[in-house]
């Protein structure tokens, strides 16, 4: 997301509040009606709604006009539903039998299982309109993403890669060379040598876990090791060594002073930004606008590569959140809700002109070929920013695995991590204590 964070706008209540709805299906969801077989023509027809939220939907009704002459019988209304609201509004639709539900659907990574295994039926099986022609086309691990069983329930959108901005003004002024940072455990030794020479921490954490976006960085560092709260078949991860690496590193950062508290989220951590009271912003792709956008008056003290390793020799390329487009299974124009995804998403042209309007990162690798990801950024001190996180997406991906129980696994993660960051506390102690309690609460089982 060009302007949005996919942790900031997590809300728990998004699914938990419809939780008496969601157990109310059984899993029984809507029954769709059998899918017209494609591929999708030109002879598509029919009126289409499609639901987003600010920035997406902004770029997606840009590229109306476009549609229109492809497809003359399409007529397509975007609306922006707005971020978090869109998450609520879906599932209340699907928790209706459909009722109401846009046509086309944007969403996030982070809920699309839910979707999937809370309510059969609700997202349409894209296959059938030549979705699998596609199946090459995006980043590694992004088909097998929006793809269960057989089934394909989305096109991706988006790919954010791991990044790791930093201050290189400051860094230089520390006498730190960041491009040759190759573990955490150096980051953690550059990050003291920073502070004693300008004052000024490593990194910041919402040490209270105010908002659902308090577990980024611990996510990073796992997916940075192939590792997250679920696998792929649903069990859970978090009692391993890769997510105790995750959680010791986090622990020796805060251990030595590196780590800001940013209790308050969002809003704190813009104005760390802007006050330069942090060096480093350890997130992906996309926040590199924010960083832009909030301080504009540090142009040229900005610079970005990808993460530092978890574990030596490990990798510093991850994928680590997606956006997508599905369309609802209850859709009476399923046919030319897949066109318009398809148009969106599949279409270099569209990617690249989305990316200028609003810098979001595509998922479609051909979208790569245009200049606009090659140039140098007079913001970044010149580095072609763009060609950065392209490295990565090439690079073979974990696929993760959210699950219909990301929520409850999200709010008890971060409060592990907040006894850690407030209490000292031992982090193979919480996450065993925490692996132990999701399971009581879901039925999954713990991997050790």
């Amino acid at each position: 997301m060009a302007n949005l964070p996919r942790r900031r706008f997590l809300q728990l209540s998004a699914l938990a509040a419809g939780g008496a709805a969601l157990s109310a299906c059984g899993g029984e969801g809507p029954a769709a009606t059998p899918a017209a077989v494609g591929p999708t023509g030109a002879a598509a027809k029919g009126d289409i709604t499609v639901w987003s939220w600010q920035g997406p939907a902004a770029m997606m009704k840009a590229l109306v006009p476009d549609f229109h002459k492809a497809f003359p019988g399409i007529r397509v209304d975007v609306q922006d539903i707005g971020n978090p609201a869109i998450w609520d509004k879906i599932t209340a639709g699907m928790a209706a039998g459909g009722q109401g539900l846009g046509d086309v659907l944007h969403i996030g990574v982070d809920y699309l299982p839910a979707y999937i295994e809370k309510f059969p039926g609700g997202l349409a099986d894209l296959r059938p309109f030549g979705a699998d022609r596609h199946r090459d086309s995006f980043a590694p691990g992004m088909w097998e993403t929006v793809s269960r069983e057989g089934k394909v329930y989305a096109l991706p959108w988006e790919a954010n890669s791991a990044g790791f901005y930093y201050r290189a003004d400051l860094f230089e002024k520390a006498g730190v060379d960041v491009e040759a940072l190759r573990t955490w455990d150096e980051v953690i030794e550059a990050g003291i040598k920073l502070k004693e020479k300008t004052g000024v921490q490593l990194l910041g954490i919402d040490k209270p876990a105010s908002q659902a976006d308090s577990a980024n960085l611990f996510q990073m560092l796992l997916q940075l090791q192939d590792s997250f709260y679920f696998d792929m078949q649903g069990n859970i991860t978090l009692d391993t060594p890769q997510a105790v690496t995750a959680l010791t590193i986090i622990k020796r950062l805060n251990d030595a002073g590196l780590v800001a508290d940013m209790a308050g989220g969002w809003n704190t951590m813009i104005t760390s930004i802007k006050s330069g009271s942090v060096a480093v912003q350890s997130m992906p792709t996309w926040f590199g606008g924010i960083i832009e956008e909030s301080a504009p008056d540090q142009k040229g003290k900005w610079k970005v590569r990808l993460p530092p390793a978890a574990t030596e020799g490990g990798k510093v390329a991850a994928t680590v959140n997606s956006t997508h487009l599905a369309v609802a299974g209850t859709s009476k124009v399923r046919e030319a809700a897949f066109a318009f995804a398809e148009f969106v998403l599949t279409r270099p042209e569209s990617q690249v002109a989305i990316y200028k309007g609003k810098g979001i990162a595509p998922a479609l690798m051909s979208a790569y070929d245009d200049p606009a990801f090659h140039e140098p950024s007079a913001f970044f001190g010149g580095q072609k920013k763009g060609e950065v996180f392209l490295e990565a997406l090439k690079q073979p991906s974990y696929v993760t695995n959210y699950s219909a129980d990301y929520p409850r696994a999200l709010k008890i993660v971060t409060d592990a991590q907040s006894r850690v960051l407030l209490k000292g506390a031992d982090p193979a102690t919480v996450l065993k204590e925490a692996a132990d309690l999701i399971a009581q609460q879901t039925g999954r089982k713990v991997l050790r």
